[in-house]
Formats: structure tokens, sequence, C-alpha cells
């Protein structure tokens, strides 16, 4: 039996995934692969905001190689169809490199949009956007929801009537003739990838990991976070400031951030229980190598022809 072409890693935040994944990485070159890993971060992806999103420093990258960190300007607007463009050809290089992928993430639908084939939205149209971004803001949201609801009444009842940018991008992709309902949950959650995948989900117990997540805020903060999202807050785009802890750090709200990061590892491990065919590996206690062992043992069992 072979094995799986793809492995990934998914888990809340705090709960050490490149740790991991270097420890994995280090046991792989042992057996002659050449791994790569392959972010799938809504946030990563900006330049600009590394030590806000937790990427992998650069001591971590010279032990490991990560892909898709760092990669789009702290200006731009960037969208799950954008991802999966950029990560499918990743991945497929990585492949026909002879290569082996860990794809690496804690953003559930960035890592099934790396997985997976979903019907997503494509990338925005600058100026169509610019052009609606104007209209927005001179008819504001409550008009622009009723010529929605007129032109695409199904787009419009999923859409709150003051959810300006929603409102914004459904008329935006009207316009481009590419509205469409979004993925359905049965394609959202199929067990059919790309490539023969081995799924991995990492979890601990709850104290444990909310004590990282704090330990983990405050060295954002020590090591320059709020100097970094004041830097970027001079240009950065919707969908950058919808970064974890812009706002807060911005504020200089250190507590809500720990909040809402708490809050968002909740979130994570809700898709983790979603997620097909995933192993779940309770990381407690256990240090990175250790739970690399049985990672590399799961994938020497895996590789059936689909999953």
């Amino acid at each position: 039996m072979g094995r799986a072409d793809v492995i990934a890693l998914f888990g809340p935040t705090g709960v050490g995934k490149t740790e991991v994944a270097i420890a994995l990485a280090k046991r792989l070159r042992g057996l002659g692969e050449r791994p790569v890993a392959i972010s799938a971060d809504a946030l990563q992806v900006y330049d600009g905001l590394q030590t806000l999103t937790g990427a992998a420093t650069a001591s971590q990258r010279a032990q490991l190689e990560h892909r898709l960190v760092g990669v789009v300007p702290v200006h731009e607007t960037f969208s799950a169809g954008r991802f999966a463009q950029l990560a499918h050809t990743e991945i497929d290089q990585a492949l026909r490199d002879r290569r082996r992928p860990i794809v690496v993430g804690g953003t559930g639908l960035y890592l099934r949009a790396a997985l997976t084939t979903l019907s997503l939205q494509p990338p925005p149209d600058v100026r169509v956007r610019e052009r609606w971004r104007q209209r927005m803001q001179a008819l504001g949201p409550e008009t622009l929801h009723a010529q929605l609801a007129r032109d695409a009444p199904w787009a419009a009842e999923a859409i709150a009537p003051t959810d300006r940018q929603r409102i914004a991008r459904a008329l935006e992709l009207q316009e481009m003739g590419q509205l469409r309902p979004r993925h359905s949950d049965s394609e959202l959650w199929t067990t059919t990838t790309r490539h023969p995948t081995l799924l991995a989900g990492l979890m601990m117990d709850r104290a444990t990991l909310y004590e990282r997540i704090d330990a983990r805020v405050d060295a954002i903060v020590a090591a320059g976070g709020g100097d970094e999202v004041r830097t970027a807050a001079t240009d950065a785009s919707a969908t950058a400031r919808r970064a974890l802890g812009f706002e807060q750090l911005l504020a200089g709200d250190v507590e809500q951030l720990k909040r809402r990061t708490r809050q968002y590892a909740r979130r994570q491990l809700t898709w983790m229980r979603k997620l097909p065919e995933i192993d779940v590996i309770d990381v407690t206690d256990r240090d990175p190598d250790d739970v690399a062992a049985e990672l590399l043992a799961l994938w020497a069992r895996s590789g059936e022809p689909s999953r």
C-alpha cells in the first residue's frame, strides 16, 4: 500500500502545529523525503503581519521551508477563492518536484480549500470593487441591499441589510457575472480530496490550551505586535484588518485579545469535529517529536486510492 501524497495538520491557535510540523519534517528527511510546509491560514498570507498572526519565525523557516506566508501586500484584499488557486499550485508543484507537502493551518475553510475542490468565489476585480465601494459610501448599505434584493433576491436573503462588505461583494460578483450560491455543506465536508491525504487534528486539554494562548499573546506583544499593527494600519485592507488581534492591539487591549483568541480556538475545535476522516491526536504534555512519531506511523498506514 502506498502512502498519502499530502500530510495536513489542523488545530487551534496555540496547540503547537508549527513545532510538530518541523519535528515531522525532520523524521521525514530521515526516510529520504523532501518536506515543504504550505500554510493554510487566512491572515498569515499577509506581508507585515507575521508577528500578529503567529507565522513561522525565521528560525523555524530555516528548519522547514514554509510557503504562502507573507506573500500578499497588506493593502490588498484577499479571498478563499484566491487562496485555493495559490495553494493548489503550491501543492501540485511540490508533488511534481517529488517533495512532500505538509499543509499546516488553523483556518478551517482555507484548509478545505487547499485540500479539496470547492465552488469558491473568484478574486475581486480591483476596478469593480472600487466602484462599488464608492457607491456604498454614497448610497449606504440599505439602498444597495434593496438593489441586490431586486436583482438577486436569493443572495440578498442571506445578507443583513447593514452588512456593507457582503452587500458590496455580492454586487461586485453580480456585475462580473459570477454571483452564485456558496458551496454547499456536502461539498465543504466531502471526503474527496485532490490528492490522497492524511489529515491529522491536534488538540489538548482546554485549560492547558488557554494557558498557552495567553502566553502566546504576551509573546506577540513582547515581540512588537503592537508596533506591527500600527505600521500596517496606515494602508491595511479590510480583510487584513480582520486579523485576530489587529483592532485589539491598536487599542492596546491585551486582555480582550486573549479573550477573543480563546473564543477563536473554540471555533477551530468545532471545525475539527466536522472535518471528515480526520485522525485526532491529543498533544497534551507531549513534546513535538513524540507527536511527530505518531504522525509518521499514521502516514505509514495511509495512502488508500481515495479518501
